[in-house]
C-alpha cells in the first residue's frame, strides 16, 4: 500500500545545515549573510550599547557635529545620532519583519491555493490581485495607513497588506510549476484532501523559491518602513526610526549635513545587504538562472 507520507518528501530529505553550508562556500553569500547576521545582533542589543537615551535632549549640544562625546553628533533637539540610529535598527527591522510574515502567510496562502484549485477561484482571486497591483505597493500603503492612522502598528499591517498582491502572483507561478508533478497526481488518486496536498506537498517543494521571494520582500519592507516614517505615516516621534531621521535632517543639509548622511546610510547598507543576499540565495537554489 502506498504511503501518503512518502510521498513528495525529497526535498525534506536533505542534510539540516545544508543550506547553510552552501551559503558559507559562496563568497557573495557568505559576505551578505554575515553582515546581515551583524545588523539583526545590533537591532537586538543596540538599547544595551547605546551610549546615550536616545530621547534624552542635551540642551548644550543642539546640533553638534561629530565629538568625541556624541560620535556622530545630535540632531535639532540636542538628541544623540548613535544612539537613535542603534535604537531604530530594532524599530525598523522589526517592523519589515513582521511585514514580510504577514505578506508570506497570506501571499502564500492565496497564491498556492489559487494555483492548486484554478477555475473560478484562481480567476476570481487573481482578478483581484491584478486590480490591487495596479497601484504602487507604496500608494496602497498610504491608503491604507491614511485610513487607519499614522503609527508604527499600522504602517506594519500597510506594508504586508500592500505586498500581498504582488507575492501571491509569484507564488502561484512557482506553484503551477509543480502542480501537475507525479507526487501530486499520486496523492490526489490514493484520496489525499486539497489542503493536506497544498500544505505537505505544494508548499515545501516551492520553499526554495519562498525563502528567495522573501528575503527580497523584506529589503522592499525596509523602504516602505522608511518612507512612511519620512512623511510622518510611520513610527511617530519620539520613537527613534530611521524614516522619520531622515526627514527631521531634510532641512539641515546645509548646515548639519550628519542629521540625514547617517540615517540615509544605515538604510542604504541594510537594504543593499538584503537585497545582495536575496540574490545570492538565487543563484544557489537556481545556479542556472
Amino acid at each position: 500500500m502506498i504511503s501518503v507520507d512518502s510521498i513528495g518528501r525529497k526535498k525534506r530529505s536533505l542534510p539540516r545545515f545544508e543550506l547553510l553550508g552552501k551559503i558559507m562556500q559562496q563568497k557573495k553569500a557568505r559576505f551578505s549573510f554575515m553582515m546581515m547576521l551583524g545588523i539583526i545582533v545590533i537591532g537586538i542589543i543596540g538599547p544595551w550599547i547605546a551610549p546615550h537615551d536616545p530621547t534624552k535632549t542635551y540642551y548644550e549640544a543642539f546640533m553638534q557635529g561629530p565629538s568625541k562625546e556624541f560620535w556622530l553628533g545630535t540632531d535639532a533637539i540636542g538628541r544623540d545620532i548613535l544612539s537613535r540610529l542603534l535604537y531604530g535598527t530594532r524599530v525598523t527591522l522589526t517592523v519589515a519583519v513582521m511585514a514580510s510574515a504577514m505578506t508570506f502567510v497570506t501571499g502564500t496562502l492565496i497564491g498556492v491555493t489559487s494555483a492548486y484549485l484554478g477555475g473560478l477561484f484562481d480567476n476570481v482571486m487573481m482578478r483581484i490581485m491584478d486590480v490591487l497591483l495596479a497601484l504602487p505597493g507604496i500608494v496602497l500603503a498610504l491608503a491604507i495607513v491614511a485610513v487607519l492612522g499614522p503609527s508604527q502598528e499600522n504602517a506594519l499591517i500597510a506594508i504586508g497588506i500592500s505586498s500581498v498582491p504582488a507575492f501571491s502572483i509569484l507564488v502561484r507561478g512557482a506553484a503551477l510549476t509543480v502542480k501537475g508533478a507525479g507526487y501530486v497526481e499520486a496523492s490526489r488518486s490514493i484520496g489525499s484532501s486539497n489542503w493536506w496536498i497544498i500544505i505537505n506537498q505544494l508548499i515545501p517543494n516551492i520553499s526554495n523559491i519562498l525563502i528567495v521571494y522573501t528575503t527580497m520582500f523584506i529589503g522592499s519592507a525596509i523602504l516602505s518602513t522608511s518612507a512612511l516614517g519620512f512623511i510622518g505615516l510611520g513610527a511617530q516621534p519620539p520613537t527613534p526610526e530611521w524614516g522619520t531621521m531622515l526627514s527631521e535632517g531634510k532641512d539641515y543639509l546645509g548646515e548639519a549635513w550628519w542629521l540625514a548622511t547617517f540615517p540615509g546610510i544605515a538604510i542604504t547598507v541594510v537594504v543593499f545587504t538584503v537585497y545582495m543576499l536575496g540574490d545570492a540565495l538565487r543563484d544557489i537554489f537556481d545556479p542556472k538562472a
